[in-house]
């Protein structure tokens, strides 16, 4: 893979990021990069007053600035910038940064030195990755606090993971052989004008949603093999005539997931005319979070392949000054995936709900002798909890604007904690998640000898290999940490 030169997928970036020397620069893409040094360049040495090249930055954009403090004001844009707070980031939404930014930068329209480039990639390429704190970017001129401190090593200053662990960066440039850069005209600005964090998180969660999209599907079916509900809902002739891709997807799936099912044959005649709404509209409300997925997908990659920072440099006669930074392009559809990505937990909740009631043939909470045991009682209570922490979560960060610097910047995206929120929603999902395939399973154990489909079966026993059947009281909550270590894991077959 080039950088600046190959369109990237996110699914590229997340390859890239564990095999850092998987992308390189072409002859190309250096070519472009050393064009727009020299364009920038060119206008440092003409009179002309050009914004973030020779001008201060902000409200101070009308402040001309020589030639002789160019290198000051980039250093001191970089430090003055690096105000991000909380706990950092993890390590690999750092690097997923760096590749994003190192992919736009060499592009060739941001005036940024090859020199710096190469030492990005260099980083990258020795695990030498910038520590970043998860708060202060309000998604206006990019992700400015977490860019600065993603830069900041480059100048030798702030901490970079090495490992599991997290050093000085002075320390670390030491015993690599490695001095701290200088920073030329413009590339303080194009280092940390972007949208870089947003992106990586909207990257992350799209990784992560893309496989509980397709484990939910699979739970549902395990929740409706437990159920004895009917597979009628997901016939292709209904949902051909209400043709969104998402639902046509999952009723598909579905199909697919109980065919062969003894459970479902078993139902054919018996005398429920239909089942609730969390087992007979599983295409239509996964299939509508899968459209969302698709929307976050297509909006992510679009940014990927993309210069966000300012001014773009055309060439030594043109540059333009505008707002590619800005966030809300990445902030709606992240609001939106959360959204989505809270559904399928409360939809699975409700599933899980059902399960515990006693109709059908299954006991009441799952267990043959409750009243001295409390069998599967709490721990919907936990995926009750989540649910309605997730709907907290779902309020859109991109609602909200406060007006930044001096109200130059007076409209910005918060695009940042819409993708912060987006990850925090998917990790709850993994035990919502959790709960409902912990209550399949026993569910089934009441089924038998009636088998479920192959693939079902399958993933039964994946579960069983860590979880045995409940007979009586015990530490459950461990059960559930184990089967969301094995969702983590992608241990389930969901395909």
């Amino acid at each position: 893979m080039i950088y600046g030169v190959d369109v990237l997928s996110f699914h590229d970036v997340l390859e890239i990021c564990k095999t850092p020397n998987k992308a390189k620069l072409n002859k190309a893409a250096k070519e472009q990069i050393l064009k727009s040094q020299e364009n920038v360049q060119k206008i440092v040495e003409s009179d002309r007053c050009v914004y973030g090249i020779n001008t201060g930055f902000g409200p101070l954009c009308d402040t001309k600035i020589s030639a002789d403090e160019t290198a000051l004001l980039q250093y001191n844009l970089i430090i003055s910038h690096a105000v991000g707070v909380g706990k950092p980031i993890d390590k690999e939404l750092s690097k997923i940064m760096m590749i994003a930014k190192v992919h736009a930068l060499s592009k060739g329209f941001s005036g940024v030195s090859l020199e710096v480039i190469e030492r990005m990639i260099l980083m990258l390429e020795k695990d030498i990755i910038p520590v970043v704190p998860e708060q202060g970017s309000v998604g206006a001129s990019g992700d400015l606090a977490p860019l600065a401190h993603l830069v900041l090593p480059l100048l030798g200053l702030g901490k970079v993971w090495v490992g599991n662990e997290i050093f000085n960066t002075a320390e670390v440039l030491e015993k690599n052989d490695l001095l701290p850069l200088s920073l030329g005209p413009k590339e303080g600005l194009g280092l940390i004008n972007g949208t870089q964090f947003i992106l990586s998180h909207a990257i992350k969660g799209l990784e992560k949603f893309e496989y509980l999209l397709d484990l939910a599907d699979m739970t549902a079916a395990m929740s409706l093999e437990a159920y004895r509900g009917s597979a009628s809902p997901f016939r292709k002739e209904l949902h051909d005539i209400r043709p969104f891709e998402g639902s046509k997807k999952v009723a598909a799936r579905m199909l697919k997931f109980l065919k062969g099912s003894e459970n479902l044959q078993a139902h054919e005649d018996c005398e429920r005319v239909q089942d609730p709404y969390s087992m007979r509209c599983v295409p239509q409300v996964h299939g509508a979070s899968r459209n969302a997925f698709e929307h976050l997908k297509m909006m992510a990659e679009t940014e990927l392949n993309s210069v966000t920072d300012n001014p773009i440099v055309l060439s030594a006669e043109e540059s333009i000054s505008g707002g590619n930074f800005h966030g809300q392009l990445m902030a709606l559809p992240l609001d939106y995936a959360t959204l989505a990505a809270a559904e399928l937990g409360n939809i699975s909740d409700r599933r899980s709900y059902l399960l515990l009631e006693g109709k059908y043939g299954l006991p009441r909470l799952l267990t043959e002798s409750s009243g001295l045991n409390s069998g599967f009682m709490i721990p919907q209570y936990t995926s009750a909890a989540l649910v309605t922490e997730n709907k907290t979560l779902c309020f859109p960060a991109s609602a909200d604007s406060i007006p930044t610097s001096l109200g130059q910047e007076d409209h910005v995206s918060m695009g940042s904690i819409s993708g912060r929120k987006f990850n925090q929603v998917l990790g709850n999902l993994v035990n919502i998640l959790a709960v409902e395939l912990m209550f399949a399973a026993q569910g089934l154990e009441f089924r038998r000898p009636s088998k479920c489909s192959k693939i079902i079966e399958e993933n039964y026993a994946i579960l069983r290999s860590k979880v045995a059947k409940l007979e009586d009281d015990r530490l459950i909550g461990e059960d559930m940490l184990a089967i969301a270590e094995l969702i983590n894991e992608r241990k389930f077959v969901v395909n």
